[in-house]
């Protein structure tokens, strides 16, 4: 049997770790998400020498072990841990040439677990044109450990690392220094009370007790019987552990480290000039984000017609070539469109994280952070929210999957929750039908239509609201997360494609398979409603319809039959028991029956109403043709008026109308209570708004 290691891959983020590990692993990885967490987990396998592998566990980027966020707090767990199925025999601490200063920090914590720990020293291949010399003898001895320095970039030095870690055993485990010597009467009294125990993790679970509690459910909590100091005082001590560690790390580096300024370029210098100007930067950035709208809006929309009509044929073939029957009813109106709902979002999703990933690879994305950062943290978000806000334009999906990025929980999560808001796709063709139908066709000065400046309006409510939401639920959100604002400037770099391929991949695969079983379970339930009915008038609604109207054509008469199946259904009776809910809004049965149909998505309003129209025609005009003669039976004027227009709109641009966005921010935040916070929430605002809005109209 092949004796197996185990590493983690441990370093800050924009190390360059992430290649580090393609480079191990190769093909042989897997992706999935800590139990009962969704912070992202990565294993893969690295074949060593003959008969040896090392398992390969890539931790969550981190810049020391006082966790601020849920992802430090994953590290800190697994490495506190020893009895934990994934502590690792070998730690392999990656740190980036140019920022080898504040690597080292995380690199000596890490080192005072008692764990055998090799220094990676990625991007070797710039310390020629940065003027950096490296004595790696010298930083060995003081470090005690032994140092790789590769270049994931060119693939040059992974097979010194891999031998490295097959020969872990003979690493020293000893500290590079006494980081804890500034109070030497605490820590002794604490050493006595605990004398089985390693100082250091002792401190740890002393300091991050503090900040999660979930580190005593594993056994590890420090006995009531000792005294630990105040909240205050204990920050005061990690605050002087860690001028000791950096006092530590300018000695060796003083000597170990040479930068010849007059060799090294000066092209990131002048570079972050501009993209972080108070003007240009700005100005840079949204131009970025319009490529990356026009390309989720635009480009994706030509793949996502080819997938949806090939879905349509599929459906049309299989309900040709199998007998018919409520069988294969389910198979061909149900289950098929079902994946097709799913597999729509592949090329947006894609095309998102392609950006996103060639933006984080490039290094661009951390000035976009640290350009954002100061307007967005007054409303509760991080600079990270704004890629998901812009995103969430084009579709809420991608967009929830985009606050990955954000490593702060509350932030993150006030992100998910606010993403929504901001008018998606789906809305265009509810807003686009509505607005022709209530919003009159003229021009302001020649240049503005009143119907595109609606148009607008509602794109810049959506915004607002996200906003104000954000802000709203940082006041209300009592979630105990940390926020300090460390900034990474990583030097600008071309993106590996590999890198940018995997990941695109294995975030297009996350969403097929996490959110992809929910949406394609409620397609099934909604198909189920809207196909069967509970009395004789669902039942024999071919020979009434024939019977009412002997004299339409073959086509209109199947469009009567389907409207008229479609009110008899158990999703046209759900309808009708929620129109007293909807009358005060203006709404009748049948915009009740649109309201229910499009919780799975949207756009499904405008061809619910086609079909209760009997009007046969997916066609806009046609459809509004026929809307706009509907007559509301209590005010004999036109159901479709301004007030009710507003009011539907107003209902469509602040209600949870999307199954897929419900799942994927289950997915997202691991838990069915988020979404339907959500669900409630916004169908509560989207009601009690489009309500108010009416009753003034009318």
């Amino acid at each position: 049997m092949a004796k197996q290691i185990k590493v983690s891959l441990i370093g800050n983020p924009n190390t360059g770790k992430t290649s580090v590990f393609n480079l191990l692993t190769g093909l042989n990885q897997q992706v999935g998400n800590y139990p009962g967490i969704t912070v992202e987990k990565k294993e893969g396998i690295c074949k060593l020498s003959r008969g040896v592998k090392a398992h390969i566990m890539d931790l969550p980027g981190t810049y020391s072990l006082n966790a601020s966020s849920l992802d430090e707090n994953v590290v800190i767990e697994l490495l506190l841990n020893k009895k934990g199925k994934d502590y690792p025999d070998v730690a392999v601490v990656v740190s980036d040439v140019e920022n080898l200063k504040r690597n080292l920090l995380l690199f000596t914590q890490i080192k005072d677990l008692d764990i055998p720990t090799i220094l990676v020293i990625n991007m070797a291949d710039r310390m020629h044109r940065k003027g950096i010399s490296l004595d790696i003898p010298l930083l060995e001895k003081e470090l005690k450990t032994k140092i790789a320095l590769i270049s994931a970039r060119k693939g040059e030095g992974i097979d010194e690392l891999k031998k490295l870690i097959e020969s872990y055993a003979q690493l020293p485990k000893t500290p590079c220094l006494n980081a804890l010597s500034f109070a030497p009467e605490y820590f002794d009294r604490l050493q006595q009370t605990f004398p089985d125990q390693s100082l250091y993790k002792l401190w740890l679970v002393i300091t991050q007790d503090v900040n999660f509690r979930k580190l005593d459910k594993q056994g590890m909590s420090v006995s009531p019987d000792f005294k630990i100091k105040s909240e205050g005082e204990l920050k005061r001590f990690q605050q002087k552990e860690t001028i000791k560690r950096y006092q530590f790390i300018n000695n060796v580096l003083k000597n170990g480290l040479t930068v010849d300024e007059k060799a090294a370029t000066g092209m990131r210098a002048r570079l972050d000039r501009v993209l972080t100007h108070k003007f240009w930067g700005y100005f840079i950035f949204l131009a970025i984000l319009l490529l990356i709208f026009q390309a989720i809006y635009d480009w994706s929309s030509y793949p996502m017609d080819l997938i949806d009509e090939g879905f349509a044929w599929l459906s049309e073939v299989t309900k040709a070539s199998l007998p018919s029957g409520p069988f294969v009813d389910l198979i061909t109106e149900g289950i098929i469109p079902g994946l097709g709902g799913i597999v729509i979002f592949i090329p947006q999703i894609a095309f998102l994280f392609l950006f996103i990933s060639i933006l984080e690879e490039s290094g661009y994305m951390s000035r976009v952070v640290f350009l954002m950062d100061r307007v967005m943290r007054r409303f509760g978000l991080s600079g990270k929210s704004v890629v998901p806000l812009v995103s969430g334009t084009a579709c809420a999906i991608p967009a929830v999957m985009a606050t990955r990025n954000i490593e702060n929980w509350k932030e993150r999560l006030i992100t998910i929750l606010v993403v929504p808001f901001t008018t998606c796709s789906a809305r265009l063709p509810v807003y686009l039908i509505i607005i022709s139908l209530v919003i009159p066709d003229k021009k302001i000065g020649w240049i503005f239509g009143y119907q595109s400046l609606t148009l607008m309006l509602l794109y810049f409510l959506g915004f607002a609201t996200a906003v104000g939401s954000a802000w709203l639920l940082n006041k209300i959100l009592k979630i105990k997360s940390k926020s300090y604002f460390v900034i990474e400037m990583p030097g600008y770099k071309i993106p590996l494609f590999k890198n940018v391929a995997i990941n695109v991949i294995e975030k297009t695969k996350a969403f097929i398979f996490g959110a992809g079983k929910i949406i394609l379970a409620i397609s099934i339930v909604l198909w189920v409603l809207a196909s069967f009915g509970p009395n004789k008038n669902f039942n024999n609604a071919e020979e009434i319809v024939t019977e009412l109207y002997p004299s339409l054509s073959q086509e209109e008469l199947d469009n009567k039959i389907a409207s008229y199946k479609l009110e008899y259904s158990f999703i046209g009776y759900a309808g009708k028991a929620i129109e007293p809910v909807v009358a005060p809004l203006g709404y009748d049965w049948k915009i009740g029956i649109g309201i229910i149909s499009s919780f799975a998505a949207r756009e499904v309003f405008v061809g619910t109403l086609a079909t209760i129209y009997s009007v046969g025609s997916d066609e806009e005009e046609t459809i509004k043709n026929r809307m706009a003669a509907e007559i509301n039976p209590v005010t004999g004027g036109p159901l479709f008026n301004l007030a009710s227009g507003i009011s539907l709109l107003l209902f469509y641009a602040f209600a949870m109308q999307c199954m897929s966005t419900l799942a994927i921010v289950k997915r997202e935040t691991n838990s069915w209570k988020w979404p339907m916070i959500q669900l409630v929430f916004m169908s509560i605002f989207a009601y009690g708004v489009a309500l108010v809005v009416y009753q003034i109209l009318k």
